[in-house]
């Protein structure tokens, strides 16, 4: 073990410093505030002329939630004043922490997540590694599992995009279907970087069905933590409460991150009917009746303006002013919900 890594074992980094594993609180697993997740063919339309065509207003959010309507603008959040504000109102609803996967090929964007964080006292932890094959440079096309490895070894240990500021997870790494050569190669580096700083790994995977249990098996063949290997987006990837309980048997941890999107259209794939948070609690109920409490994470995953309250979303808030009193009112014990709140963060974010 290097000295490095001895000298944080334990400890969750954050992009403000280390901190204790009971210091987190409340947290959000799984959260953006600074990000272009744009398509690019859609960037560069917007690019072409230097201005979008019009901004985000309130009276937009149905229709931007159901594809209705595309603005290249609801795919930015780089407003200082509202994520303030936002995340003011996830502190006052209950919220501690959060982390935020914005990575290669998203905008990155270090410098202003420890503004964010020391203006609203939220603890953020960032990631590193790189999105979807479409979003990468292509200079990473050149580059082999090793490079990508000693890169996010970098970004956890000395500082992420050219500053001193440290990542504290790997990911969101990007995965499609089907699995490209370019996203396999950025998968291994992340898991030779796992086991080089003890960091957890949040992948993104292909919306197919079996994408996920192809990215579990490929860590499971590389002899990687398969319980330090969080899985994202379930909720928009499974449609039945089998294929969750059948994912579990995997022993990755399963993440429910599109709380608050409640139109059963999802516009990135609609075949796909989404499920509304009731649902989503039912599922969760039965992922803890098969044992599997402890492998359970919840989250927003907003990565668009019109998810937000200032633009007639519900923001990072909603989960502490309504799920959780939600939770509560269908049975969950205060058990249950520290667990998949506090405890379950605390230990997957805690450098092993």
């Amino acid at each position: 073990m290097s000295s490095i890594r001895a000298a944080r074992l334990g400890q969750i980094q954050t992009v403000t410093g280390l901190i204790q594993p009971q210091d987190l609180g409340p947290t959000l697993m799984h959260e953006h505030l600074l990000i272009n997740v744009g398509p690019p063919a859609l960037r560069e339309a917007a690019l072409a002329d230097g201005t979008d065509p019009e901004p985000v207003h309130a009276c937009d959010c149905f229709k931007l939630a159901w594809g209705q309507k595309t603005l290249p603008s609801n795919f930015r959040l780089e407003e200082d004043e509202v994520i303030v504000a936002e995340l003011a109102e996830m502190r006052a609803a209950g919220g501690r922490s959060l982390v935020e996967l914005t990575v290669g090929g998203l905008g990155p964007d270090p410098q202003g997540l420890v503004r964010l964080s020391e203006k609203t006292g939220v603890q953020i932890v960032m990631g590193c590694g790189h999105y979807v094959e479409e979003y990468q440079d292509r200079d990473n096309f050149a580059k082999t599992s090793d490079d990508f490895a000693a890169e996010m070894i970098e970004h956890l240990t000395v500082g992420a995009w050219g500053t001193d500021v440290k990542a504290g997870i790997i990911g969101e790494i990007g995965c499609q279907s089907p699995w490209t050569d370019l996203e396999r190669q950025v998968m291994t580096g992340a898991l030779l970087a796992q086991a080089e700083t003890g960091a957890a790994i949040n992948v993104h995977p292909g919306r197919a069905v079996e994408q996920p249990f192809e990215v579990a098996d490929f860590v499971r063949q590389f002899g990687a933590d398969a319980g330090r290997t969080i899985i994202s987006h379930l909720d928009r990837t499974f449609d039945d409460d089998e294929q969750f309980l059948r994912f579990a048997d995997t022993g990755c941890v399963l993440e429910l991150d599109l709380f608050g999107w409640e139109t059963s259209s999802y516009f990135p794939n609609p075949s796909f009917d989404m499920p509304n948070d009731a649902v989503r609690l039912r599922t969760i109920r039965k992922l803890i009746e098969r044992g599997h409490l402890d492998r359970v994470l919840i989250s927003h995953d907003i990565c668009m303006r019109h998810r937000l309250c200032h633009f007639g979303g519900h923001g990072y808030q909603h989960i502490f002013a309504n799920v959780v009193p939600l939770m509560r009112r269908r049975g969950f014990t205060e058990d249950q919900v520290q667990a998949i709140l506090v405890d379950n963060p605390a230990r997957l974010l805690a450098l092993s």
